[in-house]
């Protein structure tokens, strides 16, 4: 179609669906045959009324972790490390959790999300300059979840590491190795990692889940000791220049080379497999995640922060770039139905249905019968350090209650929400469960490490039970 009809056409379906999804605000990138198409819906904030446009900057969480990663790969280009260095060698004298592993972690190990070590300390140490040397000094006490290279796990605080070894090896903040290394090169105008930067420009408001959407969250941003897991706040012009880099195999539109070739081929080749089925990532690459869609790789990330979820995904075959940035804490049902239909128009490609229940309707409460599974083997309580969960069996069905923890808390104000756990195979393993009926099923599985501590899956992250 042509550019002005695109823009028109993905306009008026951007503002249907996210009105259908109850997002507030929302930006729609697309890179597609040799253009770049940018839409925009609703308000930055329920409280101001002030509309969303394209050059409004979203928080775009852990889209952030491909960033870091880019830069670590510029760094091992540079032979200043390798994929095998441990963290011992580049932080010498750091204590790496409770068993100090710092000796067996590897570069790798971090940009795979395979450490073991408790990714969700959310530890604010601060706004100066020493804050992430004082985050990672206090890694000294997390919890090893597992062993070291046997599960993938998702690790916020791995990418934390990764930042403070850029501002070693670079002797610099991560902030201006970002702007150093990626912003600048990229000819990026509206990138930016700290609040006073964001004020400058049309930023966007985090708003709260439900039942309290559209309220905004009393909180703007994490900590900025998470930086390099999660705090670039860009508008979709600017993540579609990243990615774009990324898909002409490191180099930027305007031309300048970021990565050599191979290395941003390698960061994008499956390196450790991510459990779970239906539309999520199958793999992990280099930081960047890898989806299998009927026999199309397709690689990109997510992100969600305070009260706003970001989507990202790049197909090599087609050149098809696509990004979704929002002020609501669920999109998801958003982001499958927008994102089917750009990928279908460009790409040619269908996006997996994800689980579902294998009996009952497709309520929030699901069918009173699990088939005869032997549910209460399940029943205890999941911990980490940001979220616990508490399962058990009533009426004959598998309950879940989840409530965010720690600093976490704090930030995010977010009430314990009670979920009913459905089967979704005749495992007894593997269940999906909703917020509401709107929303597309989110699965969690059970399963035991080697040592058959049995442990909780759910959001990509293992979480071990207490009791």
């Amino acid at each position: 179609m042509p550019h002005t009809s695109a823009i028109a056409h993905w306009a008026d379906r951007l503002g249907v669906l996210a009105g259908q999804a109850r997002v507030s605000g929302a930006a729609l990138g697309i890179w597609a045959d040799g253009q770049e198409t940018v839409v925009a819906h609703g308000v930055l904030s329920a409280a101001t009324g002030v509309t969303v446009t394209p050059d409004t900057l979203f928080q775009i969480g852990s889209i952030t972790k491909p960033w870091t990663a880019t830069m670590i790969m510029q760094l091992i280009e540079e032979g200043r490390l390798s994929l095998d260095t441990t963290v011992e060698q580049l932080l010498p004298g750091l204590r790496l959790g409770a068993g100090d592993v710092g000796s067996r972690v590897t570069v790798r190990h971090l940009l795979t999300h395979t450490s073991g070590i408790d990714g969700d300390i959310f530890t604010d140490t601060g706004r100066g300059a020493d804050c992430l040397e004082r985050y990672v000094a206090g890694l000294a006490d997390a919890t090893q979840v597992c062993p070291v290279g046997q599960v993938y796990s998702y690790c916020n605080s791995g990418f934390v590491l990764l930042g403070r070894i850029i501002e070693v090896l670079d002797g610099r903040e991560w902030d201006e190795s970002l702007r150093k290394r990626l912003i600048e090169p990229l000819g990026l105008t509206r990138t930016v990692t700290l609040p006073e930067e964001a004020i400058m420009h049309r930023a966007a408001v985090g708003h709260r889940a439900r039942p309290h959407e559209p309220e905004p969250v009393p909180s703007w941003m994490l900590a900025r000791s998470l930086g390099p897991a999660g705090l670039i706040t860009a508008c979709a012009h600017d993540v579609l220049e990243f990615a774009r880099t990324h898909l002409a195999g490191g180099v930027a539109p305007a031309g300048a080379r970021l990565l050599a070739e191979d290395t941003a081929l390698a960061m994008r080749q499956p390196q450790f497999p991510i459990p779970g089925a239906g539309p999520g990532a199958q793999s992990v690459g280099l930081a960047w995640r890898i989806f299998d869609w009927a026999g199309r790789a397709v690689f990109g990330h997510d992100g969600s922060t305070v009260g706003q979820s970001a989507y990202l995904r790049i197909d090599p075959r087609s050149g098809v770039v696509a990004c979704l940035l929002t002020n609501a804490a669920q999109a998801d049902a958003l982001y499958h139905r927008v994102f089917s239909e750009v990928l279908g128009e460009y790409a040619g490609i269908t996006i997996p249905a994800g689980p579902e229940p294998t009996t009952g309707t497709a309520g929030k409460d699901g069918p009173a019968d699990a088939g005869g599974l032997d549910l209460g083997r399940h029943a205890g309580r999941y911990e980490r350090t940001s979220r616990r969960f508490d399962v058990f069996v009533r009426d004959g069905q598998l309950h879940g209650v989840v409530t965010v923890t720690g600093e976490l808390a704090a930030v995010r104000a977010a009430e314990d929400e009670e979920v009913v756990l459905l089967p979704s195979d005749t495992t007894g393993n593997n269940f999906v469960c909703r917020s509401s009926d709107d929303d597309p099923w989110t699965a969690v599985s059970f399963g035991t490490l080697a040592d058959q501590t049995p442990y909780l899956y759910m959001g990509g992250r293992i979480t071990l039970r207490t009791g």
